[in-house]
């Protein structure tokens, strides 16, 4: 299957199809969501710096998907889904430094596999929602959990800059997520571990979930929780989130200046 990447030139920002991981990459001519096609140009994977693989609208996140999570968090078992929202300007990609803000002491990291949507997707049904997956990725939605304790609300704990880490490609469809395994290391050391099989709602039911509250546009992400065992990030930390068959999004950590 294709990994759908986007990356840095000297030229600027591309968006283009790598066959394996750290193969050649075909340049397409825009996202390949939008109708993009091969430019005929091909660059080697060390020749550039890839980037996050898409530009939402908007990152739509759901809480509490994983029973261990809720148990973790003391929640209970939700009956629907908790959506919630995250900024683009907080979207980082693969090897960029997530930033531990100085207005937060407790930085932690949520490893979570994310779909892509690759077309308008308006109050769809769950039987057809798959259909309007570009593919899958990994996002590690970082969170200010000593702020979230405070104020209760996310827009503040999850929205800093460098708080949405994607990447690092989108891997095309289809994908049997329930098999997927979800993985989190902190300086090479497991602090979370998960199976697609164990989420609470479906993620194509969320899909259709949310396309009833909102469209969603090609590009946009729908992220489909956490695992337990989220825990504080450190200055000088490498965080990695693996998703098995999709690939491992790699991010330092730094305090901020």
């Amino acid at each position: 299957m294709s990994k759908f990447v986007r990356f840095q030139t000297a030229a600027g920002p591309r968006y283009g199809r790598m066959m394996s991981p750290g193969g050649p990459i075909e340049t397409l001519s825009a996202a390949a969501w939008l109708g993009g096609q091969p430019t005929g140009e091909v660059f080697q994977t060390g020749q550039v710096r890839l980037l996050a693989p898409c530009e939402p609208t908007k990152i739509v996140c759901v809480a509490h998907n994983f029973p261990d999570n809720a148990a973790e968090r003391r929640k209970p078992v939700p009956k629907k889904p908790l959506v919630f929202f995250k900024p683009p300007s907080s979207i980082i990609g693969p090897g960029e430094a997530i930033v531990r803000p100085r207005a937060s002491k407790s930085v932690q990291h949520e490893a979570e596999l994310a779909i892509v949507i690759g077309r308008r997707c308006h109050r769809v049904t769950p039987a057809y929602a798959r259909a309007f997956g570009a593919g899958v990725t990994c996002f590690n939605d970082v969170t200010a959990r000593d702020i979230q304790a405070e104020e209760g609300y996310f827009a503040r704990c999850k929205g800093f800059d460098t708080f949405s880490s994607i990447g690092p490609w989108i891997e095309e469809g289809p994908v049997d997520i329930a098999a997927l395994s979800i993985r989190c290391r902190v300086n090479g050391e497991v602090r979370q571990s998960g199976v697609g099989k164990d989420m609470i709602f479906d993620p194509w039911d969320l899909v259709a979930y949310v396309s009833a509250i909102m469209t969603l546009n090609p590009g946009d992400i729908v992220t489909l929780g956490t695992p337990a065992g989220t825990s504080d990030l450190e200055d000088g930390d490498v965080c990695e989130i693996e998703i098995d068959g999709v690939g491992t999004l790699r991010n330092p950590v730094v305090d901020e200046a």
